[in-house]
């Protein structure tokens, strides 16, 4: 009888340690072995309360979480491993791939989400670029841009001298963006610089986090946008 939270035998502490937490048993075990194949050591949680646990007792590097859990609710998860592991990517694995679940998923702290079914080789190549990004300093210095100040050093962002509440991908995206201000970057550039993903995923990881920005920064107090969509090319920050 399996148990609710496993260790794989490669245990190191030199290696890189992902929490994976899933209940279908056939998707944790194919998870696992691809996980150990390519050299990580693996921590696998069948329940919201074994991933806490787990947490508790040594802290991954990485956190794929499905959402479908059968004791408590994953967005709730979500939340409590990130309160707890402030810097740590974490990766949903979901059904529910309407705007408002994934948008709820990403507001709970998910760094990315991957909706069922999905492509195991497309899933580690997020992993590995969200483990690379995961150590990338930010540009230095404020960049100001009429009411809008983004604290690069500092990772924070102020509209009129009050802080927005920005998730770390939304806050990366628009440093990235403000750094080359007046440019066009592509899609593909973006999701390079910003997640560290240079091919196709099938993904509007992008699209997402560029309409959250919209949303949270409004538009400048003279009306003109912060963001501008450029068809076909990519997305420009204004001036």
């Amino acid at each position: 009888m399996p148990t609710s939270c496993d260790v794989t035998d490669h245990d190191s502490s030199s290696e890189t340690v992902v929490l994976v937490v899933e209940d279908d048993s056939a998707i944790a075990d194919a998870l696992v072995a691809e996980l150990t194949a390519h050299g990580y050591v693996v921590v696998l949680a069948r329940t919201g309360r074994a991933a806490l646990d787990a947490v508790g007792a040594r802290a991954p590097d990485a956190v794929l979480l499905d959402l479908g859990l059968p004791d408590l609710d994953g967005v709730h998860v979500c939340r409590s491993l990130r309160q707890a592991l402030p810097s740590v990517p974490i990766v949903m694995l979901t059904a529910r791939d309407t705007e408002i679940d994934i948008v709820v998923g990403l507001d709970a702290g998910a760094t990315d989400y991957v909706t069922k079914p999905f492509s195991t080789h497309v899933l580690l190549a997020r992993l590995r670029a969200h483990l690379r990004s995961a150590t990338t300093v930010p540009p230095s210095g404020d960049l100001v841009f009429d009411e809008l100040r983004i604290d690069a050093d500092g990772f924070r962002c102020y509209l009129s001298g009050s802080e927005v509440a920005l998730r770390p991908k939304e806050l990366s995206l628009l440093i990235r963006m403000a750094s080359s201000a007046g440019r066009v970057l592509s899609r593909s550039q973006l999701l390079d610089d910003v997640w560290d993903m240079s091919w196709e995923t099938g993904t509007n990881t992008l699209e997402v986090h560029v309409h959250a920005l919209r949303q949270k920064l409004g538009p400048r107090a003279d009306g003109r946008p912060w963001i501008t969509t450029v068809r076909s090319l990519g997305y420009r920050f204004e001036p």
